[in-house]
């Protein structure tokens, strides 16, 4: 039972990996994290602006992530 237990972990953290790089490697990881930095962008500067009156410049994130 043991030395079956080790087996099955072992299969299974292949296939996870082999998974897990089918996502990566086809491109949709990436355009779900540009989506998500997008949004995260938006929500931020609305905040901002609704907080603060003045102008509010958001370092904290990059040019490239407000396109």
């Amino acid at each position: 039972m043991n030395i079956r237990d080790s087996v099955v972990a072992t299969i299974a953290v292949a296939v996870s990996t082999l998974a897990m790089a089918g996502v990566v490697g086809s491109g949709a990881y990436a355009q779900a994290a540009g989506a998500e930095a997008r949004g995260v962008h938006a929500l931020s500067t609305v905040m901002a602006h609704t907080l603060c009156t003045e102008s509010v410049t958001l370092a904290a994130v990059s040019p490239e992530v407000a396109r």
